[in-house]
């Protein structure tokens, strides 16, 4: 699993004009892509990680303040551009892999205790934030072997 965390002041994320997922006040927004061989178990391993990561303001993390979440799912984070001009997509989990879950991350994130919204899975969604700091992370599950 890949995830872009941004700090940010406000986020909103909207599909054909109509918002379907925003900051209720500062917090992470959060971009999240899945790969073939993630599990249940790795989801859950990124989501505690994004939950605990302390890098909102004075060194403290969303769970120690309850700042709220807004995550996107975005397969474009595995982008394979190594060769010519054109992006490949091999590496990301195709739909009926990838959806179910995105939808465990974000499910055991409101486990843990976070406030969760989020875009429409395989929608042209705009999405919209403010970066606080600006403060932008990148986590690959895949660098943790």
């Amino acid at each position: 699993m890949r995830v872009v965390i941004q700090r940010a002041l406000e986020g909103r994320v909207s599909v054909d004009g109509r918002t379907v997922g925003q900051l209720t006040s500062p917090g992470l927004v959060i971009l999240a892509g899945i790969t073939h061989d993630d599990t249940p178990a790795v989801v859950e391993k990124v989501a505690s990680k994004v939950w605990g990561l302390r890098i909102l303001e004075d060194e403290r993390s969303a769970s120690d303040i309850g700042a709220p979440l807004l995550v996107v799912s975005q397969f474009t984070l595995y982008a394979g551009t190594r060769k010519g001009r054109r992006p490949t997509w091999n590496a990301a989990a195709p739909g009926p892999v990838s959806e179910p879950l995105i939808d465990h991350f974000v499910e055991h994130l409101r486990t843990l205790g976070a406030h969760v919204e989020t875009g429409v899975f395989g929608a042209d969604m705009k999405v919209s934030l403010v970066n606080d700091g600006p403060v932008t992370i990148i986590i690959d599950s895949d660098t943790w072997q």
